[in-house]
């Protein structure tokens, strides 16, 4: 029976054994085969020696005698909390900024230096309390930019033999002292009222402007409707003249022809009504024109009046009265 009971235990030891062993296996076949993904790579030492750079993709790292360090190849970045300077005209400032970088040889990140990232860290504290120190506070506020640049040149110039590109240095905030916060502050409140008074006065011009040119447009547009209403005016009374100059041109040419029409008979009868009134006249002279005497004397030939005359004065009882004078015919 006690056979038995070690048979047992010695077949049960080599099942535990042989289930240890496949783990090991497994475990050590899981360590070794590697998936490097697309942005990392891994740096391989054999033996404690640098041998290669793997990846991406799927490698198998030898089990005891070479060990591997993974690289992150991507753009990373590193958060520089606040850092007291001393500006060029010795006022001391926080300040706090961002740098942005990427790994650009693996091997050199992990062979030239213990830990990269705590590093560039480092370098770029000293490295911006340098720049700070060789400018005023005034360009410090001002040029933000500017220091931005010379903050990443001088950062890649140190850590490019760390394998490390430094892409952008970002500085967030600026803290000056509280005195010159304080002046800042009341620079700030009194450009903005000057920018406000700037800026009403503008609106007041434009406004002034504006009513200036409505005055400006307002007489042009009255002197213009005062210039057409004279010129309407002008237009009408011209208008008016020729149809009046029309009328009276019409008018002598209508005498102008009944005149024609008058011939000597008429022109005697004329004369003969105009001595009938000058006979009842109280004056006792009379002057008479040649050429009335001739022109009573053919209308009495001509036409046989006399008869009729003296028989009209007759039937009326009236005498003709003799002037004191006779008339004598002007020439």
């Amino acid at each position: 029976m006690g056979s038995d009971l070690a048979e047992v235990l010695s077949t049960g030891g080599q099942g535990i054994v042989i289930v240890i062993v496949i783990l090991a296996i497994v475990s050590l076949l899981r360590n070794s085969i590697r998936a490097v993904k697309e942005y990392d790579r891994l740096v391989i030492f054999f033996i404690g020696r640098y041998r290669a750079v793997r990846g991406p993709g799927l490698t198998f790292v030898i089990p005891f005698v070479e060990s591997a360090t993974n690289v992150d190849m991507r753009e990373n970045i590193i958060d520089i909390p606040s850092q007291t300077a001393i500006t060029k005209d010795n006022a001391s400032i926080g300040i706090d900024f961002l740098v942005y970088y990427r790994i650009t040889n693996p091997e050199h990140s992990v062979t030239k230096v213990e830990d990269v990232v705590e590093a560039t860290g480092k370098i770029a504290t000293t490295t911006l309390r340098a720049v700070i120190g060789d400018i005023v506070l005034d360009d410090v506020l001002s040029k933000r930019d500017q220091i931005n640049d010379v903050l990443r040149v001088k950062l890649d110039e140190t850590t490019e033999r760390w394998g490390m590109k430094i892409t952008t240095v970002e500085i967030r905030e600026i803290e000056p002292p509280r005195a010159i916060q304080e002046s800042m502050n009341r620079q700030m409140s009194a450009e903005r009222e000057r920018r406000a008074e700037v800026t009403l006065a503008e609106g007041e011009r434009e406004a002034a402007i504006a009513r200036a040119e409505g005055s400006k447009q307002s007489a042009i547009l009255e002197a213009e409707g005062q210039k057409q209403s004279q010129i309407l005016k002008a237009e009408g009374e011209r208008e008016a003249q020729l149809l009046t100059a029309e009328g009276y041109a019409k008018a002598l040419q209508a005498i102008h022809e009944r005149a024609r029409d008058i011939d000597s008979k008429t022109m005697a009868l004329q004369y003969m009504e105009m001595l009938e009134k000058v006979g009842s006249s109280p004056s006792t002279k009379f002057v008479l024109p040649m050429e009335l005497t001739g022109m009573v004397q053919n209308f009495v030939s001509t036409m046989g009046v006399g008869a009729a005359l003296s028989a009209d004065n007759g039937s009326n009882g009236a005498a003709v009265r003799q002037p004191e004078a006779i008339a004598e015919p002007v020439e």
